[in-house]
């Protein structure tokens, strides 16, 4: 059963870049005590996360901020080389951070994977958004069809916020 508004983020592990490398971090550390804009793409650099999705938060990431997000992040059944070098193509390197569920550990737990093995990207994530408050989850909006981005964008996550 999907996650819902007013359930609690279950643990998982992602994995995100430092200076040092990759590293673990859970998602206490991410969500734990902050207001957080999160958001998941199908795959980095396929056409709608590239052109339409990620960019929206690169452009409304100031407005977010103001709205009160301490953190406005994405996640993605990618690994953390191919997000890190996305972030960085993207200019959304240094605002959004990347979160690689790349075994969908994550998507899987909150039940927001969808099987997209007949395109060959296997197993991925939903495309979705939500307002997270110290891990729990206050606002959902999650896209009937991955390649739509109009329920799960910026501009509708800042009205809400």
């Amino acid at each position: 059963m999907p996650i819902k508004v007013g359930d609690r983020l279950p643990d998982a592990t992602f994995t995100t870049m430092s200076a040092e490398g990759p590293k673990p971090m859970h998602t206490s550390e991410v969500f734990g005590g902050k207001k957080v804009a999160l958001f998941a793409v199908p795959g980095a650099y396929t056409p709608t996360c590239s052109k339409q999705h990620l960019p929206g938060y690169v452009q409304k990431y100031d407005e977010l901020k103001s709205k009160g997000f301490e953190l406005v992040a994405c996640t993605a059944v990618n690994d953390v080389f191919v997000l890190t070098a996305w972030a960085r193509d993207s200019g959304a390197d240094g605002k959004i951070l990347m979160l690689a569920d790349g075994s969908a550990e994550f998507a899987k737990k909150i039940g927001l994977d969808i099987d997209l093995t007949a395109r060959g990207l296997g197993v991925r994530s939903k495309r979705y958004s939500m307002i997270v408050e110290d891990g729990v989850v206050k606002s959902l909006n999650v896209e009937e069809v991955p390649s739509n981005h109009d329920k799960s964008s910026a501009a509708l996550l800042c009205s809400l916020a």
